[in-house]
């Protein structure tokens, strides 16, 4: 923790401040050592986190058999990219369409497929997103600067221990002849829960 003492604490939300306290409280104590988490942080940030559903979505973007798979069976298709393990056993794809347009909660608790996802955002878990979602979608969805037409239906899916979903957002125009990794690029965590939109050619150049 001591490389991090000069940096600008006031940009850290209270959150981000209290995580990092107690990492530096378990450190002092010799509760927790510094390789063992760098592991952990490591593995839930890049083997077990968006990064994974973001590459399921690129290789359905990019082919038809693949999608088809999903389609078929979402946890084999995963699979066969390495993604298994925790609350990733029961999924079920879902595409967003130009009419329509899913979005996941989970009302009884926080089910979440951490395999492709990672660990779930705070707001996930949240009593308003779990009770809103299901009945504002729409205001929910603006909140996170998603805005809709009118005409365009809007799915929301309940998790639970026996079924989780990925979104599968759609696929930004201007990508032809992209490669999945590139095409990867253009997914997010919450375009893949449904509430926001995967990213534009532009804003990744941005």
């Amino acid at each position: 923790m001591g490389q991090n003492h000069d940096h600008d604490h006031s940009e850290w939300s209270d959150m981000e401040l209290k995580v990092k306290t107690l990492e530096s409280l378990l450190l002092e104590k010799g509760y927790v050592d510094q390789a063992a988490l760098d592991v952990i942080v490591e593995t839930y940030e890049h083997k077990v986190g968006p990064r994974n559903g973001a590459q399921v979505v690129a290789k359905a973007w990019a082919d038809p058999n693949y999608l088809q798979r999903l389609r078929d069976d979402a946890s084999s298709a995963i699979a066969e990219l390495g993604f298994t393990g925790r609350q990733g056993e029961h999924m079920r794809v879902v595409e967003n369409t130009p009419d329509t347009h899913n979005m996941v909660v989970c009302t009884l608790c926080s089910c979440y497929p951490w395999s492709v996802l990672g660990l779930p955002p705070v707001w996930y878990k949240s009593a308003p997103y779990r009770s809103r979602a299901v009945s504002e979608p729409r205001k929910v969805l603006s909140e996170f600067d998603v805005s809709l037409p009118e005409d365009t239906n809007i799915q929301v899916w309940d998790s639970t221990a026996e079924m989780r979903y990925l979104v599968i957002p759609l696929r930004p125009e201007g990508t032809d002849g992209w490669s999945e990794e590139k095409l990867a690029d253009l997914v997010t965590r919450d375009s893949m829960i449904g509430t926001g939109l995967a990213l534009s050619p532009d804003e990744v150049s941005a």
